[in-house]
């Protein structure tokens, strides 16, 4: 293992750096915002445009990258992204930082291209799962890590803004240092919508209906954790426990949905994460440690759904329709995820923090119900579902990684 490990360690690193950066960018602006005089209605906003950004990023990253080459592209988004993190503390101002965060998606899109393509050409395919299982590893790690950095410095100080900058910076030395040869990128064209909902209609409700929630998760967690008066090192023990929830319950769950027809076990995650954020609601104002403990259970069930989601997926696709098909997918989730953050920090403008988790038990009850409808119209065909891989939001080329047998092969509803 260590052994196939070892030679891709440089391209691990930065991306563990690059995510340290931009997870801590995130909280960050949220939070710094608030201190700043944004309402939840704005940040919202700021939010959703990071997501239009990544959509925009999956069109024309792929076309720097074919120019310039993976070190070079790699130089220049990455550069992107450490300027407009400075920028940030440089000019308060909602419309400028809205503009920053469509820079930054386009970028951070263009880098997990970057990464994922050059790791599927140098590993070796009877290692690829492993290495995929190490790679969202350092991913939602990294992600998690980055949330105590928001204890460091006081929030509305230049510091964690230099900070993030500089472990973005960082990324790039291992991965400019790097002596593997540069891939070649396909091409990768996605499958038509309707033709993927015909096929696999829950799958595509849950990766609509989950980036409705995580959307808001992401641009509103910690404008919510904020006005609930967690403080700066409650809001980062609460986003951290929610990603390592997130991550921590992908694997008995989709131990289980292995055995069982996924698109009910959907709706069971999706009603159990409305319990949770009906949890949420009751906690706030009240001990720390209830809102920390189920915003970890909350993340667990919430974070599984596009996972699930993609599981679905290839249980109705043929394997030479798949990475296609995970790109259709992610273009749902993006979507949702551009217009979660959009409804969801109206509301609370309106409402209050309140409104939130309000958000997430509206969605997740729309989803149960919706993949139970589906589940029910669509028969079970146990036999054909392939294994659950835990996963975050990355890019199709990440699909390649998988190994996927040929004769799984079920085209259907």
């Amino acid at each position: 293992m260590l052994r196939s490990i070892f030679p891709l360690s440089s391209l691990l690193l930065g991306v563990a750096l690059l995510l340290l950066g931009s997870g801590l960018l995130s909280t960050l602006l949220a939070v710094r915002g608030g201190i700043e005089g944004f309402d939840s209605q704005t940040l919202g906003a700021i939010g959703a445009m990071y997501f239009v950004g990544f959509l925009a990023g999956t069109y024309l990253g792929p076309l720097m990258i074919r120019r310039v080459g993976h070190v070079r592209a790699f130089a220049f988004f990455t550069a992107a992204i450490a300027c407009a993190t400075l920028l940030h503390e440089l000019f308060i101002s909602p419309w400028l930082w809205g503009l920053l965060r469509l820079i930054t998606g386009m970028s951070m899109v263009g880098l997990y291209t970057i990464i994922e393509s050059w790791l599927n050409s140098h590993a070796a395919p009877e290692q690829r799962s492993r290495i995929f299982a190490v790679y969202m590893g350092v991913n939602l790690g990294s992600l998690a890590i980055a949330q105590q950095l928001l204890q460091t410095s006081d929030p509305a100080q230049h510091i964690l803004f230099a900070l993030a900058a500089v472990s973005i910076c960082a990324a790039v030395m291992p991965v400019a240092a790097t002596r593997l040869t540069q891939p070649h990128m396909d091409e990768v064209q996605s499958i038509g919508l309707k033709v993927l909902y015909e096929r696999a209609p829950v799958a595509c409700a849950a990766a609509l209906l989950s980036g409705f929630s995580q959307g808001a998760f992401w641009g509103l967690g910690p404008v919510w954790a904020d006005i609930s008066q967690l403080g700066t090192s409650g809001i980062a023990w609460f986003m951290t426990l929610t990603i390592i929830g997130g991550a921590l319950f992908q694997w008995p769950i989709g131990q289980l949905t292995n055995h069982l027809d996924r698109g009910h076990v959907i709706s069971v995650v999706a009603l159990g994460a409305a319990v949770l954020a009906g949890a949420l609601l009751l906690a706030e104002g009240h001990k720390l440690q209830l809102v920390l403990l189920a915003g970890f259970i909350y993340g667990g069930l919430a974070f599984t759904v596009y996972p699930l989601a993609v599981a679905r997926m290839m249980d109705r696709l043929d394997k030479r329709e798949i990475i296609s098909g995970c790109g259709s997918l992610l273009l749902l989730h993006g979507i949702g995820a551009t217009i979660g953050p959009l409804i969801a920090g109206s509301l609370m403008h309106h409402f209050g923090p309140q409104a939130l988790p309000g958000w997430f038990i509206t969605v997740q009850l729309s989803l149960a119900a919706t993949a139970w409808a589906f589940s029910v119209r669509a028969p079970a065909d146990l036999g054909h579902q392939r294994p659950l891989t835990p996963m975050v939001r990355t890019t199709p080329g990440v699909m390649e990684m998988l190994e996927i047998p040929l004769e799984a092969e079920n085209p259907g509803r």
